[in-house]
């Protein structure tokens, strides 16, 4: 089971954002490859305090997370920030360090921050359309995505502005002095390399564009307006760049019979009359089939019947919710004159005359216990 990001920092869950990038910053330089080289333990510290400051800086992420856990970035095979590699945590966060390393710059993994460093390729987004049934039980989806590749036959050669360093240094001369300062190559994007070869039907940086399968598999529980992320199945990048990653938005398509709330589902069920007074078997849908259920006799309108466990599983992984029927008991508007004949010689029955116990509850009551 995957740490707990807040406990990885060493921070609360009502740390500001100041603190949560402090804390990253005090893990960042006390795990840093720099200062326990051949270290495994401290590089996958690294990797996983840069993988909490990924998610809790982002205002949106935190709140999935807080809301889902792991779950909301993961799904599996690829999903989320645990796909982190090097390049990435310096792309991404080197300037955080400041001046922790010697100006900056990191003499490890290709002298990212103060030299050449490894472009990422664009992030491609597509929807996937779920039905309850998906959602509920999970999912593998394979679908045609259209992404950047590396053409076949291309080479690059060394920047001639940057001569291969990503970056380029400038000298001007102030009232306080000589000043130099860096920015990143504008002629290579910092890569460092440019195109030397480049064949027919590829673009200015090498690439082209193809159509591959790509399969996803979705966790149960997930929901609309969620966002799964497959790492490295983005648009690639020219030389020996990063491939971006392709970010999955969920969309579910409306059922027949059964509403959603959170892990709950409910089921309108309506009874006749006669079914109502003399009891009743009924089959009924639910995300894993049909269910039959009993009706006990004189069973009123209002009452709901809870089937535990039968709802969607917990994206977190803690159990299932329920389905929630609804028991509606219709009243005919039209009647025959033997029927209507019968309930007039009843309206005064002591049979058919309400008398409510205590162990029926209010409307309200109903509602409470239905939402907890």
């Amino acid at each position: 089971m995957k740490e707990d990001f807040y406990e990885i920092l060493g921070i609360s869950k009502g740390a500001s954002a100041a603190e949560i990038k402090k804390a990253y910053r005090k893990k960042a330089i006390e795990f840093h490859p720099d200062k326990n080289p051949g270290d495994a333990k401290a590089e996958e510290m690294f990797k996983k305090a840069a993988e909490a400051y990924e998610i809790l800086s982002d205002p949106d992420k935190r709140a999935k997370y807080d809301q889902f856990g792991h779950a909301a970035f993961e799904g599996g095979n690829g999903f989320g920030g645990g796909g982190m590699n090097m390049d990435d945590i310096f792309s991404q966060f080197g300037d955080i360090f400041g001046s922790a390393f010697g100006g900056g710059g990191f003499s490890g993994f290709g002298g990212f921050g103060g030299g050449q460093r490894r472009v990422k390729g664009s992030n491609l987004r597509i929807r996937v359309k779920l039905t309850l049934e998906e959602v509920a039980n999970g999912v593998e989806k394979k679908v045609k995505v259209r992404r950047k590749v590396q053409a076949d036959g291309v080479t690059y050669k060394t920047c001639p502005t940057c001569n291969g360093s990503g970056q380029v240094t400038k000298i001007a001369n102030t009232i306080l002095g000589r000043m130099q300062t860096s920015a990143t190559c504008s002629t290579c994007g910092g890569a460092g390399q440019t195109i030397d070869k480049r064949p027919s039907g590829a673009d200015a940086q090498g690439l082209k564009v193809e159509e591959e399968t790509v399969s996803i598999k979705i966790p149960p529980g997930v929901e609309e307006g969620m966002q799964l992320k497959v790492t490295g199945k983005g648009n690639g990048a020219p030389g020996d760049g990063i491939p971006g990653d392709l970010l999955v938005a969920i969309e579910t398509i409306e059922h027949d019979s059964l509403k959603r709330e959170g892990d709950n589902l409910h089921y309108d069920l309506y009874i006749s009359f006669s079914e109502a007074v003399l009891g009743s078997s009924k089959e009924i849908d639910a995300v894993s089939g049909k269910v039959r259920i009993k009706l006990e006799p004189g069973i009123q309108s209002g009452k709901i019947l809870r089937l535990r466990g039968k709802g969607i599983s917990s994206i977190n992984g803690y159990g299932s919710g329920d389905l929630l029927v609804h028991v509606n008991v219709w009243t005919p508007k039209e009647l025959n004159r033997e029927q209507k004949e019968f309930f007039e010689r009843m309206q005064n029955d002591e049979n058919f005359v309400p008398k409510p116990e205590k162990s029926d509850k209010s409307f309200f009551e109903k509602v409470k216990d239905m939402f907890s």
